[in-house]
């Protein structure tokens, strides 16, 4: 194995020794993928998406799913195929399809009042609410996070997440006084003072969700912008690292202080009223290309965004609930002073951000608050998502299992260069991602893969990213790089 620390040559004999929790979970997985169709989307699949198209915009489907049949880290398609998923939708399920312990969640009375009487939160919480919260969401808080806002999904944590911010700035700025008249009468015209001059900076290649102000933070590709009117924040430059690591430290040392400086020279740019309020950094830029920095890196923004009392949002949408190989990536990074704010879903399958500073909270009710505010029987999901975490380990499972997927994948890129370049995601679970020779290779790549019973995705311009459940285990990676290396044998 190449370039391998004791600490990841440790956990990977540890994978191997573990017992199969899938195989507890699943008992009838599949010990690899079963294909009934020479090509995947089947007929059948092409006709339910040609039928659906008609009424719903289905032109990113990859194939038609039959949840039903699905099971474990296995998806069923509608022809019935079974397809090894590395992809997991978009990152979003945890514990593998049709998971026994979610069905039993599923079918408590706890769930039947919350989906058929769906409280609306923030004017008439249940009595259960706190519970739900305090033994899932909120024990599984970042450190030194003790309270949560639930939200509707990723782009709403962070959307509100912003609105957190601002608010706290101006109630800096503003003190012990009231709203001013003329703030109460400009605000109704979108005008100063009352609406904000203050901005959100984000990370160019960053992705922050596609509502409209979580998409004015989002840079990661043109089409997702297109056509619709973007607050004028600014972007700072996030690092473009070379690999291997070991190899141009050197060099990534020195693009990550230049980063550092750009950064704050834009943070110094914008002063009084019309400051960053915020800035919002995901731990790797998933969408944008699965784009890595250091440690040094991150705690050099936390040092930064202390020193111009701007507050920093750490974006764990796609890699928190254990995905790196710790329960929240951002804790990687050993940062002497924690975020200010944490925002999440996907593998939680529930929405919001963490926070522990309780001015965070505007003073005032109604002015964070929707109808719904989150959703109890997805914070009953949540919950139950976290507790079997903590029962089967899964978060040291995952970073054991990175490490045995990682290294064969370097075994991969050392027999085939010109397809596995930038192998990025060491010692960081199953968050592993590589860049292709280009986007037409990558596609086929993925194209080829899934035609062979794995679905994975990509992202960014030409890579190819990991997002495996946490039930995902040895004999699985065994079958994704069996099949990966079966594919590029005939590129």
């Amino acid at each position: 194995m190449l370039r391998a620390s004791a600490n990841a040559l440790a956990r990977r004999a540890s994978a191997r020794s573990l017992s199969s929790v899938a195989a507890k979970y699943f008992p009838s997985e599949p010990a690899h993928p079963q294909l009934v169709t020479p090509a995947i989307p089947g007929p059948k699949s092409i006709q339910l998406n040609n039928d659906l198209g008609e009424k719903f915009d289905n032109r990113a489907t990859y194939f038609v799913a039959d949840y039903k049949n699905s099971l474990g880290n296995y998806i069923s398609d509608a022809d019935g195929n079974k397809l090894l998923d590395v992809y997991c939708q978009i990152a979003s399920i945890g514990l593998g399809y049709n998971n026994p312990a979610l069905i039993e969640a599923a079918k408590s009375d706890e769930m039947v009042y919350a989906l058929i009487d769906r409280p609306a939160l923030a004017c008439f919480p249940s009595t259960t609410y706190k519970e739900i919260l305090e033994d899932g969401i909120l024990a599984a808080a970042p450190p030194s996070m003790s309270r949560v806002w639930t939200a509707l999904s990723g782009s709403d944590a962070n959307e509100t997440a912003y609105k957190a911010a601002f608010m706290y700035q101006h109630a800096k700025l503003r003190g012990d006084q009231d709203f001013s008249s003329e703030e109460l009468t400009s605000v109704m015209d979108n005008a100063t003072p009352g609406a904000s001059e203050m901005k959100i900076l984000s990370f160019d290649k960053g992705f922050h969700g596609r509502l409209f102000g979580s998409l004015s933070t989002t840079r990661s590709k043109a089409i997702h912008k297109l056509d619709i009117p973007a607050f004028q924040w600014p972007k700072a430059p996030f690092p473009k690292l070379k690999y291997p690591l070991d190899e141009f430290a050197t060099e990534n040392h020195a693009e990550e202080l230049a980063c550092l400086e750009a950064f704050e020279d834009i943070l110094s740019q914008h002063k009084g009223a019309s400051k960053v309020a915020a800035i919002i950094v995901e731990p790797v830029q998933a969408e944008g290309g699965d784009n890595h920095a250091s440690s040094f890196f991150f705690q050099g923004l936390r040092d930064i965004t202390i020193k111009h009392d701007v507050l920093m949002i750490v974006d764990e949408v796609q890699t928190g609930v254990g995905a790196t190989g710790k329960m929240w990536a951002h804790e990687h990074w050993n940062l002497t002073t924690p975020p200010d704010m944490v925002t999440f879903s996907k593998k939680f399958q529930a929405a919001g951000f963490y926070y522990s500073n309780p001015q965070l909270q505007p003073n005032q009710p109604y002015r964070q608050f929707n109808t719904w505010c989150g959703d109890p029987s997805k914070a009953i999901i949540a919950k139950t998502i976290y507790q079997e975490i903590v029962k089967n380990d899964l978060v040291t499972r995952t970073a054991a299992v990175g490490d045995y997927l990682y290294g064969g994948l370097q075994l991969l890129a050392s027999k085939y260069p010109a397809h596995i370049k930038n192998l990025r995601g060491e010692n960081f679970g199953t968050f592993i991602a590589w860049d292709c020779r280009d986007a037409g290779a990558r596609n086929e790549i993925l194209i080829k893969c899934r035609d062979r019973g794995v679905n994975v995705g990509g992202c960014g311009d030409m890579a190819i990213r990991m997002r495996p459940t946490l039930t995902f285990e040895e004999k699985h990676a065994n079958v994704f790089l069996q099949v990966l290396e079966d594919v590029l044998n005939y590129m």
